[in-house]
Formats: structure tokens, C-alpha cells, sequence
């Protein structure tokens, strides 16, 4: 089944930092380094939906070694211009090609990514493909929770916050609880929580780590 039900590619002009690694960067990096302390050699990371490769940058600068994979092909032409410490590579998240990939990573990065694809499964599946034994998913994607969703209510804030206007814009929308059934669907476990931006339950974003083990269960 082709899953890539749209042309649409996000087109990048520049190499500047996005909005959210604002408040991503920093817890972030604490769980790489977290990992980093349990592994002999220097962690291999790949970053999905890498972008202008501005975040695969800043990883690369804390000594890991990083590839980048967007469908981008703008966003893949200013990465290799600006960041040449790093491997980008142009490829769909849902097709990603088996050269030097299968296998081959201690940690998948997917930061604020699963939220724009119509089969946010796929991302999953395909992360574990490229994981060696004991890697390491990390996810983040916008916070949504009763109280945080109740406040956008309240505020008539609503709309905005779940506009249908922006191209190329959110689709799904995760919970903890969401987010935690559909790794737990793809066999992921030992699944833990960072939240990061603004206050307590109204968090702006949520990081993921999740291992691969077991079989799935079923949803």
C-alpha cells in the first residue's frame, strides 16, 4: 500500500533553528545524554523528518554521530550546504530506503513530526527497522490532555489552536494515553514521558523514549 497520499513537500528557505527546539533542545539532549551513559561507543542517531537539518546540527555538536532523512528536497539541499558534519539523505518517512539504515542506529529522532502524517503507525514500523537491538525510539510531538484542551475551550482559543487553514499543518492530535497505545501496538515498551514549554498540563510539546521488545498488541 502506498501510503504517501500527498505531493505536498514543505519548503525550506533557510537553516535558522524552528520554533519549537526552543523548548525541545534541552530535555532533549538530557535523554541522549542519559543514553549516552550506558553506551560504550558514541550513540549513531537518526533524525526523521530532519527539516533544514538545523536540530540534526546541534545533536552532531554533542559529539553523536547523526544522519538526517527528510522528503524535503529544499530542506536536503540547505542541510548538506550548511551542515556537513552530518549525512542527509532525501527519502519518504513511509519508504525509507535499506542502504546503511537496517539496524543501524542506537536512537530514531522524530521531533514534531508524527503529528503531520496521516498513518502515524508507519513511523513507528519504520523506526524499528532501522534500530539495532535495544535502541531507542524518541518521539515529540504537541501536548493534549483534558485539562489543556478544556483551557483552549474556556479561552475561545480553540480554532486557532486546531486550525484546518495552516498547509501542510497537525492531522492527529496525541495524548499520553494515544501515544502510549499506539507504541505499545508496535511492540515498543519501557515507554517514559518528558514534557517541555509553558506550565504543568498545559504543556506546549511532549518527548517520548520507547524500546522496542515483545510482540504488539493489538488496538
Amino acid at each position: 500500500m502506498k501510503t504517501n497520499s500527498s505531493n505536498y513537500t514543505y519548503y525550506y528557505t533557510n537553516n535558522r533553528p524552528r520554533y519549537h527546539h526552543a523548548y525541545l533542545i534541552s530535555p532533549l539532549l538530557e535523554m541522549l545524554a542519559t543514553l549516552q551513559e550506558t553506551c560504550q561507543t558514541k550513540l549513531r542517531v537518526l533524525d526523521l523528518g530532519c527539516g533544514n537539518g538545523s536540530l540534526s546540527h546541534v545533536i552532531a555538536e554533542q559529539g553523536y554521530e547523526v544522519v538526517g532523512i527528510d522528503n524535503s528536497a529544499p530542506g536536503i539541499a540547505i542541510s548538506r550546504q550548511s551542515f556537513p558534519e552530518c549525512q542527509f539523505i532525501q527519502a519518504d518517512i513511509y519508504e525509507l530506503p535499506d542502504t546503511d539504515l537496517l539496524q543501524s542506529f542506537d536512537v530514531v529522532l522524530a521531533v514534531e513530526v508524527i503529528e503531520h502524517l496521516l498513518y502515524p503507525k508507519e513511523l513507528a514500523k519504520n523506526a524499528k527497522r532501522c534500530l539495532k537491538p535495544g535502541g531507542v525510539l524518541i518521539l515529540s510531538t504537541p501536548y493534549h490532555g483534558y485539562l489543556k484542551n478544556l483551557t483552549l475551550a474556556v479561552s475561545g482559543k480553540l480554532d486557532k489552536h486546531f486550525t484546518v487553514l495552516w498547509d501542510n499543518g497537525h492531522i492527529k492530535f496525541f495524548s499520553v494515553q494515544t501515544l502510549t497505545k499506539l507504541l505499545k501496538s508496535e511492540g515498543y515498551t519501557d515507554i517514559k514521558f518528558k514534557f517541555a514549554g509553558r506550565f504543568p498540563y498545559l504543556w506546549k510539546s511532549m518527548l517520548c523514549s520507547s524500546k522496542v521488545s515483545g510482540e504488539p498488541e493489538k488496538i
